[in-house]
């Protein structure tokens, strides 16, 4: 990318995001490695995280909205603030109760302590609202696929790091210390941002938009794109399955390892984030990201279906690695349909619907898996009918009753992926994705370059830039690809 101001932005929104990502999937890790740790409850572990999914649910619509009436910085800089407060707290509960109390599923300060850790975390949500509309303002239309790329690489590499060190600090610091280092780096995102300058004109009030959810104007601009609701709903089923693989991949990899090890596990399987982000920066999506983000679903299933029929380490790490490897074509295709077929000023919005309904699905799984899984399933599994029955394909092992489940769920993902293609929804948004025009952004105008685009072309190039501010003395103009 040529050094704009408009680029310097995202890149440096790129980097805060990171840290910001990395400091709240940190603690997240920790406090899920910590509780499992110290009480072996699969149920434990999956309140956790299908509370994380509710919460998201709950107020990702409020933060939608929110995105789409005020400047993206500003909503950056909410964000970061209230993490940081909310992380602060939960410190100051730490150290006023012990953490027997702490562990205590059935006691309230169980429920507090980790209530307050997951709101910090789910504010997160926010940015990352904020963060899907800042490429549609930032990144032209032939490039938003890329950027998108970028995006999941980011997010990789946060998984990457707090994978690591979230097993190290549980293991060798304790949750004391572990609060103490999210408070700080929490703090250096809020300072960070001081420093950066998004490209951006104040948003335009939006008339039939009278409350705070605007649930009315977000279904308006779903219904405007035929078939985007399907894929909100395909998405939603998606996650639906997601959230067997989130209730007891913990559980799953803390049989296999220590929680130091598991960290590690983590970590060189989150390695596929990079792999797949990158990918996506550098090649995009094609021409028809819905097809593409199909057959990469497929490819989730299958994995997700065989790569714990044995008990074995190597098989478990690497098809993780893999399967998270798929994890951002997938998400990178929804939002270029949504950043190309949904107006810019309601797109907050729709991310917020997308957010909610998606993550709503999640806990619902998590929450009906993991009691299942810890008092039918893992039991029967153990029992000598369950090992005749099933034993001829999961082998034999400690956890053959999870295995069993993601072998099910996996082939649910195949199917329902394969009969998307069949839809008329699916064909019908392709078709919108390919015929949208690039969008007139508020609060942007075009410009003409002195360069041209080759030697043998004369036309100028047009290329759009923001509102305010202007390009950053001493740095060479932008020269995307033409645009006549």
């Amino acid at each position: 990318m040529q050094r704009t101001a408009a680029k310097r932005a995202f890149a440096n929104v790129l980097v805060n995001t990171l840290i910001a990502n990395v400091t709240t999937s940190f603690l997240w890790f920790a406090l899920t490695f910590w509780v499992y740790i110290e009480t072996q409850s699969v149920l434990a572990t999956g309140i956790i995280g299908g509370a994380y999914m509710l919460f998201v649910a709950f107020f990702a619509m409020a933060f939608g909205t929110i995105v789409d009436r005020n400047r993206k910085h500003t909503v950056m800089v909410i964000s970061s603030v209230i993490s940081a407060v909310a992380f602060l707290v939960a410190g100051v509960l730490y150290l006023w109760q012990p953490e027997a109390a702490l562990l205590d599923l059935g006691g309230p300060w169980f429920w507090l302590f980790s209530g307050i850790i997951l709101f910090g975390g789910v504010i997160e949500q926010l940015r990352n609202i904020a963060l899907s509309t800042t490429v549609t303002l930032l990144i032209p239309e032939e490039r938003r696929a890329n950027a998108n790329g970028l995006v999941g690489t980011v997010q990789g590499i946060a998984f990457l790091v707090t994978s690591v060190f979230s097993g190290l600090s549980i293991g060798f610091l304790g949750m004391g210390w572990t609060l103490a280092i999210a408070i700080a780096a929490m703090a250096l995102t809020f300072v960070h941002l001081l420093f950066v300058r998004i490209p951006e004109g104040d948003p335009e009030p939006d008339p039939n938009a009278s409350s705070a959810l605007d649930f009315r104007g977000s279904v308006r601009a779903i219904r405007l794109a035929p078939g985007l609701f399907a894929l909100i709903i395909f998405s939603t089923f998606n996650n639906l399955i997601g959230g067997v693989y989130m209730a007891l991949m913990d559980p799953y990899g803390l049989t296999l390892f220590d929680a130091q090890t598991w960290g590690f596990a983590l970590a060189f399987a989150s390695t596929g984030f990079l792999v797949g982000g990158g990918l996506v920066a550098k090649f995009g999506l094609g021409p028809k990201p819905m097809r593409t983000m199909l057959l990469v679903v497929i490819a989730m299933g299958l994995l997700g279906s065989v790569f714990m029929l044995r008990e074995w380490w190597p098989l478990y790490v690497v098809g993780m690695w893999v399967y998270m490897a798929l994890v951002p074509p997938v998400e990178a295709a929804e939002q270029t349909v949504i950043q190309k077929v949904v107006p810019f000023e309601r797109q907050g919005r729709v991310f917020g619907v997308a957010a909610a309904m998606e993550a709503a699905a999640a806990p619902i799984t998590a929450f009906l898996i993991a009691p299942i899984a810890e008092f039918l399933i893992i039991p029967y599994m153990d029992t000598a009918q369950g090992q005749r029955q099933w034993g001829w394909l999961l082998g034999e092992g400690e956890a053959r009753g999870i295995a069993l489940i993601c072998l099910f769920a996996g082939l649910i993902m195949v199917v329902a992926a394969t009969l998307a293609f069949f839809t008329r929804s699916y064909r019908k948004l392709t078709e919108l994705y390919a015929e949208a025009p690039e969008q007139e952004i508020a609060g942007a105008e075009e410009e003409i370059s002195d360069r041209t685009p080759d030697d043998d072309e004369t036309e100028p190039v047009v290329t759009r830039r923001a509102d305010a501010p202007p390009v950053v003395p001493g740095m060479p103009p932008e020269s995307g690809g033409p645009r006549r």
